[in-house]
């Protein structure tokens, strides 16, 4: 599943260099994460990096993006281009 960020965002700017896979970008108000690039840094980690640099633990699984770990490691081999 994708993970997303919260209006909880406070703007610190830790979490998008943190992201292997270029997933965060600079939303119109707070950071977002594109969910097509995010694999919760599965093949990348053993924990989504963006969530353990927040200082206000606001980057929450998102319910509506359902994957399983096998899914987000596919979607890691495609991003990376090892599939």
């Amino acid at each position: 599943m994708s993970l997303k960020i919260t209006d909880d965002c406070i703007n610190c700017d830790v979490c998008e260099p943190e992201c292997p896979n270029g997933a965060i970008s600079q939303g119109e108000e707070i950071y977002v994460i594109d969910p097509n690039l995010c694999t919760e840094c599965v093949g990348h980690y053993d924990e989504p990096q963006c969530q353990q640099v927040c200082p206000v633990d606001c980057i929450p699984k998102d319910e509506n993006r359902v994957e399983s770990r096998d899914e987000l490691m596919q979607k890691y081999l495609i991003i990376t281009g090892k599939a």
